[in-house]
């Protein structure tokens, strides 16, 4: 258990912006990321590495040659929708172009609205209209 001690603070974090993930096919992977969910790559240093950006947040891709040993605690990653219309439209798209659906759309009690889907690679990701953040650049 954590504990806290007397210190003061610092300033609040800008929230979680940057997520990186280790794929075993990048060219697949970067091909969702950046055709199927719009985002752009931002830099590539080298071959085993790209950075894509949809602009206020930053997914790093990482080649890896085999699955790292231990146990993974990565849930999934989501992205965040405008409006619960843009959940629909985002689900339908994504089924046209073959991508697997581990859930349909449906409307959480808090008011968001979402639906789980995979990447090439088998990663958990979460397409989600939720209100406090849907309008936040």
């Amino acid at each position: 258990m954590m504990t806290t001690n007397k210190m003061t603070p610092p300033p609040a974090t800008a929230g979680l912006r940057h997520v990186a993930l280790n794929v075993n096919d990048l060219p697949t992977c970067e091909r969702f990321y950046v055709e199927l969910l719009g985002m752009a790559v931002e830099w590539r240093p080298d071959e085993d590495n790209v950075y894509l950006s949809s602009g206020n947040d930053n997914l790093a891709l990482h080649r890896c040659a085999q699955k790292p040993a231990g146990q993974q605690f990565l849930d999934h990653i989501g992205f965040v929708l405008k409006t619960p219309q843009d959940v629909d439209a985002w689900y339908e798209f994504l089924l046209a172009n073959g991508v697997k659906a581990k859930s349909k759309p449906r409307t959480h009690r808090d008011g968001a609205r979402s639906f789980y889907c995979y990447d090439p690679e088998g990663v958990l990701v979460q397409l989600i209209y939720h209100p406090p953040i849907a309008e936040v650049n």
